[in-house]
């Protein structure tokens, strides 16, 4: 923390500079952080026992953290030859993703459950910043206001259960179980401390603001918004629970079910999408649903596997995002009907569309397929009838992937399109290679476990 603070002040010093200047000493800085955390996961430090009252830093959160790092850092070199043209407009885009990096850091970190509501939901206020200041059609304004309306509207009852638990016990810290107080997990009780984060997984039904919210953001608003925002409700579900012990309510196993069929009905949604963003934001829900079933089969699996399923999705999709914003504009256009030709007219931007494509059908040796199969052995573990639900989400993942890169890659160009000189090969493949390279190290460390 005292890291981010400390590359935060020195950013607001280096506003009198250039916007390049500014854009690349922010890059530089969160690649030398993401250098230190790797020192952290490489080193003999339990990070299970770094608790305080303020922070807590274990392996759910700190690995969180350096998905955030990585992400934003990504989406400032993705948005460097768009945002950068004027400096005014620069500078703030750097600094607004500078301060929901410092909220989302100390969010997956807080100590305790009253911080990170108040992180949980100041996290909206530069998301909107981003979405309202760069989005490319007069409908973000609708975009923003159905987020906001959502997340903030679901979240009112989970504020209620912190301050009801603050009265009741004492204390909100993590250290807290539901045995300390005097009431149980009842069903209103899971209602309260799930709805919040239903919404900003998303599951199926609280879904309609995340296709608006990333088809009107700019790429580096889809970036961070698939890859960093919509594991908050994963990671707040496994705090929630693993403090209040709720997993075994009646009203968990119909989340559960809702989850998962709501998870099989968004697959099949993503074949009626003619927008290529569109189609990505709605493969994140069933990716989601996934994760949900792992965290309320309340095995240890099932909350290993989410946590995979989250860092495993968050650098997926964020590639993806990003590819879909290269696209447009090579094309001029999102359409699948009309995005055509990509291996004959950008064979490097072909290589990057088959290798997010592959690893988000969960190809081996990729850390989505071990997040896989340990979510499907936790959820069948739940029940045995959830199979079908399971397998036909993993079935329609990888099909409706390779829709997606047979429809832009093959066929005929149209004539429209621009020529690969405009496309700047370099970005895409630093892009791509750094959101790759850890989803193929960790496949094969795991593998090699074997």
């Amino acid at each position: 923390m005292f890291s981010l603070l400390a590359m935060a002040g020195f950013m607001v010093m280096l506003c009198g500079f250039e916007v390049l200047i500014f854009w690349w000493v922010f890059i530089w800085g969160c690649v030398i952080m993401m250098l230190v955390s790797l020192l952290f996961w490489f080193s003999s430090l339990n990070l299970a026992s770094c608790y305080s009252g303020v922070f807590v830093l274990d392996n759910f959160s700190f690995s969180l953290v350096s998905l955030t790092i990585l992400v934003c850092c990504l989406s400032v070199l993705a948005s460097v030859r768009d945002v950068g043209k004027v400096d005014s407009s620069g500078k703030m885009f750097v600094l607004s993703i500078l301060a929901l990096m410092i909220v989302l850091s100390c969010c997956f970190s807080a100590g305790s459950l009253f911080n990170f509501y108040i992180l949980f939901e100041f996290s909206l206020i530069p998301t909107l910043f981003l979405i309202m200041g760069w989005g490319y059609q007069p409908e973000r304004l609708q975009a923003g206001k159905y987020m906001m309306l959502y997340t903030v509207g679901a979240s009112l009852p989970l504020l209620v259960l912190v301050v009801f638990v603050l009265v009741e016990v004492g204390s909100v810290f993590y250290g807290w179980t539901v045995s300390d107080s005097g009431f149980g997990g009842g069903w209103l009780v899971v209602v309260c401390a799930s709805l919040a984060f239903l919404v900003k997984l998303p599951v199926y039904g609280f879904h309609l603001w995340l296709p608006k919210a990333h088809v009107e953001a700019p790429v580096a608003g889809s970036m961070i918004l698939a890859g960093i925002l919509l594991k908050l409700g994963g990671y707040g579900l496994i705090r929630f629970f693993s403090a209040m012990s709720l997993c075994g309510c009646f009203v968990v196993s119909v989340i559960f079910c809702l989850a998962l069929v709501g998870g099989v009905i968004a697959s099949m949604v993503c074949f009626a999408q003619i927008d290529v963003k569109a189609l990505v934001a709605y493969s994140s829900v069933g990716h989601m649903s996934l994760v949900l079933g792992g965290v309320y089969s309340n095995t240890e699996w099932g909350w290993v596997g989410a946590l995979f399923m989250m860092l495993a999705h968050g650098l997926c999709s964020s590639g993806m995002f990003f590819l879909a914003s290269e696209t447009y504009k090579c094309y001029h256009t999102r359409s699948l009907y009309l995005v055509k030709g990509g291996l004959a007219m950008v064979p490097g931007m072909t290589t990057c569309w088959f290798l997010m494509c592959a690893v988000n059908m969960a190809a081996p040796p990729s850390l989505n397929l071990w997040s896989e199969l340990m979510l499907g052995i936790s959820i069948l573990s739940y029940s045995i009838g959830f199979a079908i639900f399971t397998g036909s989400m993993v079935f329609l993942a990888a099909v409706y992937s390779w829709y997606v890169y047979s429809a832009t890659q093959h066929g005929q160009n149209p004539l429209w399109a621009r020529g690969v000189v405009m496309i700047e090969e370099y970005i895409n493949y630093t892009l791509c290679f750094s959101l790759f390279l850890p989803l193929g190290v960790s496949g094969g460390f795991l593998l090699s476990l074997l």
